[in-house]
């Protein structure tokens, strides 16, 4: 207990040192456009506060918290579709499968959660849809339904799966995957921000550049380099090779949401701002680096 208090207050200094750091430099530089980087730490804060709850008391309050997390970040999806009358029923069948979702995570079957939202949700959803409802419109609603719930349900339940697959280092993989991915994005930020030319997909997110995406790899890697003998058993290959996954995974799920955004809000841009600040903005990258490198570590270590 003692040695987990310490880490916290280290994190939590390392957090109110980065929140100064970011004040002054939007005073000092008022033209340049620091909201993204600002609201990454109030994000950070939010999961500091849920990971203290989660470490100090108990690992449930962690779950009941994601899965909050997994439904406003779903609510926020369905809220960019241009969906229709019929769809709501859809919708209320896929609100249904996060409690159970994470029950399998609470129950510790793994077998369950691994194949319930990719095999039996994607193969049983589309009947709601279906009875009574015709099928105008059937494939373009169940697909775009079925990705919402792999990327802000399957993808980021895998979050609270870690401290029931491995109680002893859970919490402190959690936190290290969290603070790397985190890191990986403030990081692609600031290098595309100051020294960015060359944009990835520049009509979906101009911030994501491909100087960004190699700043982001090589000081998310070495940050990793750092951080991995106190929060991982992880050995040095390994623990380099934690930060690679890591950032390219990001790199994947902050491009993929991005265009994700603005596919479904062409010819809406005034709530494209309003969603700018969304729970799809915090949880872009978490959607592919939890899943990625929780299989990743199951494959190769036995304490999961």
């Amino acid at each position: 207990m003692i040695e987990t208090i310490w880490t916290l207050f280290i994190i939590f200094l390392g957090l109110l040192s980065v929140t100064i750091v970011f004040y002054m430099m939007k005073k000092q530089e008022p033209k340049k456009d620091f909201s993204g980087i600002w609201f990454r730490v109030k994000t950070w804060w939010g999961m500091f506060v849920v990971f203290c709850f989660a470490t100090l008391f108990n690992p449930i309050v962690s779950l009941l918290s994601l899965m909050i997390l997994c439904f406003f970040s779903l609510k926020e999806y369905f809220s960019m579709m241009k969906s229709r009358k019929s769809d709501r029923r859809l919708f209320l069948w896929s609100y249904l499968m996060i409690p159970v979702q994470f029950y399998w995570i609470y129950i510790g079957w793994y077998g369950m959660f691994i194949v319930f939202i990719p095999v039996y949700v994607f193969l049983f959803l589309p009947l709601p849809r279906i009875i009574g409802k015709g099928t105008l419109g059937f494939l373009r609603s169940v697909s775009m339904t079925q990705w919402g719930l792999m990327l802000m349900v399957f993808g980021l339940s895998h979050l609270a799966y870690y401290q029931f697959a491995t109680p002893e280092y859970g919490a402190k993989l959690v936190l290290f995957l969290i603070v790397l991915t985190q890191v990986n994005d403030v990081l692609h930020y600031l290098v595309s921000l100051y020294l960015g030319r060359k944009k990835v997909v520049p009509s979906a997110n101009p911030n994501i550049t491909w100087e960004g995406f190699i700043g982001a790899f090589l000081l998310t890697t070495a940050v990793s380099y750092f951080l991995y003998p106190y929060l991982t058993p992880f050995d040095l290959k390994f623990g380099i090779l934690s930060g690679v996954i890591i950032s390219v995974a990001g790199f994947a799920g902050s491009l993929t949401i991005s265009v994700l955004k603005r596919d479904l809000l062409i010819g809406d841009s005034e709530k494209f701002q309003n969603l700018k600040e969304s729970y799809l903005t915090r949880v872009d990258s978490l959607a592919y680096t939890s899943p990625i490198f929780f299989h990743i570590i199951r494959y190769y270590f036995d304490f999961m």
